[in-house]
């Protein structure tokens, strides 16, 4: 289950608003794109880290053939 399973509409609501008057209208695009580099990067590291995982498996399969 999700940490934040329980906040609801009304929840999400209020965060926006805070999250608006905290960085403004005009950072929140800026924001955005940082967050959105910062998530691809992590999927392109996790990829990373399993296709070495995998290619070292059948490394040692080969091994053991």
């Amino acid at each position: 289950m999700l940490p934040f399973g329980n906040i609801g509409v009304g929840g999400l609501i209020l965060i926006i608003i805070v999250v608006l008057l905290l960085f403004g209208p005009s950072k929140l695009p800026e924001l955005g794109r940082a967050f959105g580099r910062t998530l691809s990067e992590f999927k392109d590291a996790t990829r990373g880290l399993v296709s070495s995982d995998k290619d070292e498996n059948r490394q040692q399969e080969e091994k053991k053939s």
